[in-house]
């Protein structure tokens, strides 16, 4: 049960390392799956009318050169799925979720490791960051009726800097870390 009335879930526990104390955190692991799973999880712990604001933290990486920083996405789109054609055969697809309280940007996100700036600037004509978890996140708050915002901090460029995403996850999570603790 939240104190605070909200739930950090982060991926990875480096990208969580610096989460103000007295918040509840969740560690879902890398991956649309693991982050669904853990966040259903969870939510499932709470009573249905009470359930706490789900705050998703991490890294992404830029789709734009001129991004850098923070940002609160206000819609996350779920990249690496063949709505167009699942569509076309008649079959719903909800790939898009809007976000309340966002800054306007749109996070990609997908199971996959954007290393490739081929593969990038593809995914730019679509969205602004790419991650692996925002959609999952927002997709199990949004069917279990929780709130859920999305912030994240641009730790590369979604090119082979990208490879060097270790030694820059402590750098956004102390960015993020601050970012959380203005927000309780």
């Amino acid at each position: 049960m939240s104190r605070t009335g909200i739930l950090v879930v982060s991926a990875t526990e480096s990208e969580a390392a610096h989460v103000p104390d007295g918040v509840d955190v969740v560690v879902t692991g890398i991956g649309k799956v693991a982050a669904a799973v853990a966040v259903t999880r969870a939510l499932a712990s709470y009573p249905a009318d009470r359930l706490p604001l789900v705050v998703n933290i991490g890294t992404a990486g830029a789709l734009h050169t001129h991004h850098t920083g923070l940002y609160l996405p206000s819609a996350v789109v779920n990249h690496d799925i063949s709505s167009t054609v699942l569509r076309s055969l008649g079959y719903p697809v909800r790939d898009v979720i809007e976000l309340d309280d966002g800054d306007g940007s749109v996070l990609a996100t997908g199971d996959s490791f954007i290393s490739d700036a081929e593969v990038r600037d593809a995914l730019a004509t679509r969205a602004d960051l790419v991650d692996m978890e925002g959609f999952a996140v927002a997709f199990a708050c949004a069917e279990l009726g929780a709130r859920c915002r999305l912030a994240k901090h641009v730790s590369d460029q979604a090119d082979d800097s990208a490879l060097d995403w270790p030694s820059q996850v402590d750098a956004s999570a102390r960015v993020l870390g601050a970012w959380l603790r203005d927000l309780r």
